[in-house]
C-alpha cells in the first residue's frame, strides 16, 4: 500500500490537480459544470481556492506520497464555511462556475442545511484518486488514519456520497446511509452518510 501522509502547503497544487482529475466524471460535478471541455480546468481552480482559503485551519488534507489520491477532512465544529471566507472566494468562484454560480450556491446551501449539527464530528469533504488508480484501495488507505483517530477519540464522522460505488466504499468502512436528497436544478441524488466510532473490547 502507498505511504499516507498529511499534505503540506507545498503539496496543494498536486492535491488540487489530483482532485480535479478524480472528480472529472462525478455526476454532481457534471451537473454543476456541464461543459466537459473545460471541466478539469475549472475543477482545478475550485480546489486550489478551497485549499488556499480553508487549509490547514479548517481542512486537514491527507494524500498518498505519490500524489495520486487525496482527501480533505474538516475538524469538529469547522465544517461550515464562514461568511467572510465565502466573500473572499466570490471572484474565484465566479471564474470557476460562471453563469452557474447561483446553482453552485444553492447546492452549498442545501448541503449546509442538511448537515448534522450535533454531535461533534469529523466531516469528509473530499476523497478522490486519479482515474487510472481508482478501485485499487487508495480510498480505503486514505480514510484509515482519520477513521482510526475518530475511533480513538470516540467521534463520529459524516460525508455525502455522489455515487452508489462511493456509497458501497463508505459502507465497508462503517458508514450508514441516513437519507438521500437531490441537488438543486433537477440534479443527481446525494447520499448523506454517518459513521459511529467503532467499539473495541
Amino acid at each position: 500500500m502507498p505511504v499516507i501522509r498529511r499534505a503540506e502547503v507545498a503539496d496543494h497544487p498536486v492535491v488540487a490537480e489530483t482532485l480535479a482529475r478524480a472528480f472529472l466524471e462525478d455526476p454532481a460535478w457534471e451537473h454543476l459544470l456541464p461543459d466537459r471541455g473545460d471541466r478539469e480546468r475549472r475543477l482545478r481552480a475550485f480546489f486550489e481556492a478551497e485549499l488556499r482559503h480553508l487549509a490547514p485551519e479548517r481542512l486537514e488534507v491527507w494524500m498518498t506520497d505519490d500524489g495520486d489520491a487525496a482527501a480533505g477532512w474538516a475538524p469538529p465544529g469547522m465544517w461550515a464555511v464562514p461568511i467572510a471566507t465565502t466573500i473572499r472566494e466570490t471572484a474565484e468562484m465566479t471564474r470557476v462556475f460562471g453563469r452557474r454560480l447561483p446553482l453552485a450556491l444553492r447546492t452549498l446551501l442545501r448541503l449546509e442545511r442538511r448537515h448534522p449539527r450535533r454531535p461533534r464530528h469529523w466531516y469528509l469533504h473530499y476523497l478522490g484518486a486519479i482515474p487510472e488508480r481508482q478501485g485499487r484501495g487508495l480510498g480505503s488507505a486514505l480514510m484509515r488514519p482519520m477513521l482510526e483517530h475518530c475511533d480513538r477519540e470516540r467521534l463520529p464522522a459524516y460525508l455525502e456520497a455522489s455515487t452508489e460505488r462511493n456509497r458501497a466504499l463508505y459502507e465497508r468502512h462503517g458508514f450508514d446511509l441516513l437519507d438521500t436528497f437531490d441537488m438543486p436544478g433537477s440534479g443527481p441524488p446525494i447520499r448523506r452518510m454517518w459513521r459511529q466510532p467503532a467499539t473495541t473490547d
